[in-house]
């Protein structure tokens, strides 16, 4: 199928990765222009051009798909279809409408939940069972368009929103294949209103770790915010990267540590114990909790906030 594709990050990028290697005829690549990263603030191309680049495929980066020569580069492309993937522009009316199939994007939720922008974070956050990749039909709203095509996966105990990104990336990119094959068999379904929920931007302030919330929500948290932007908690006025932890049973004053040792610093919460097991100093790497104890003379007694 002769297509135009739209993404940015990794996860979009394995989609496009996909589409080439199935014999996809890409007209052209559409990704965000290069931003300013690192501590030079240098600019970067996003994974997505860089693979357009490997492959030496047609490339544009507009800074919005509104105006008149966005959309003339698309509809000059006559694909068939266009595929979207975490692209981070709106694709206004004139854009839905100008590929003969419309416009189908790669979702990583099982629709109508989690509609938005960080459906993986909040899939964790919330302690879910499963998730999974829906391939929709764009219309107008956010995330609301008839839904094609679904598979789910179940989220692991253990899972980050970074090993749930890259499992969820090969199962959009195996999805969207498999749809394009099959794309005059599937029936759209529209989405149900029941069930609907909103994925909203994870921001730092969400990452600070409140010691009155139950350990196994905290247990989580932790999850959800690796590797961007990491949950943090505060000693002697230093702010800690909290990278992995362990819900427990136990009580004690929330923020109060318990333990602190080899096995891990046990902190109260306000429902059970959470054990941090890797954490990380402004600066530094991240360790061990024996590792940062052998540098640090936090012990029992003491109070994280």
């Amino acid at each position: 199928m002769k297509l135009v594709f739209a993404g940015t990050p990794a996860f979009a990028a394995t989609a496009l990765a996909a589409l080439i290697a199935a014999g996809h005829e890409l007209a052209l690549v559409l990704t965000q222009p290069d931003r300013p990263a690192g501590r030079g603030m240098k600019l970067v191309a996003s994974p997505v051009k860089q693979l357009a680049l490997r492959h030496g495929l047609p490339l544009a980066q507009p800074p919005s798909l509104k105006g008149a020569d966005g959309q003339a580069a698309i509809g000059a492309a006559g694909a068939e279809a266009m595929v979207v993937a975490a692209y981070g522009l709106i694709l206004p009316q004139a854009v839905l409408d100008l590929p003969a199939r419309g416009c189908i994007n790669i979702h990583a939720s099982l629709l109508p939940r989690w509609r938005g922008a960080a459906p993986i974070q909040r899939a964790i956050l919330a302690g879910d069972a499963q998730t999974g990749i829906s391939i929709m039909q764009m219309d107008r709203g956010l995330d609301t368009g008839p839904v094609l095509a679904q598979r789910a996966i179940v989220i692991a105990a253990t899972d980050t929103a970074q090993t749930l990104h890259d499992k969820l990336a090969a199962l959009g990119a195996e999805l969207i294949v498999d749809s394009l094959a099959r794309i005059d068999r599937l029936t759209p379904v529209p989405q149900p209103d029941q069930g609907a929920t909103y994925a909203a931007k994870l921001d730092k302030a969400a990452a600070v770790l409140n010691w009155q919330r139950p350990a196994a929500e905290l247990e989580r948290q932790v999850r959800a915010f690796d590797p961007l932007p990491g949950a943090t908690a505060t000693y002697q006025g230093t702010t800690l990267k909290i990278w992995r932890a362990r819900a427990g049973a136990g009580a004690t004053a929330p923020g109060r540590v318990i333990a602190a040792d080899q096995g891990g610093i046990a902190v109260g919460c306000g429902e059970g114990v959470l054990t941090i097991l890797e954490l990380q100093r402004p600066g530094g790497r991240r360790l061990s909790a024996g590792e940062f104890l052998s540098g640090a003379a936090l012990a029992a007694g003491d109070s994280l906030a």
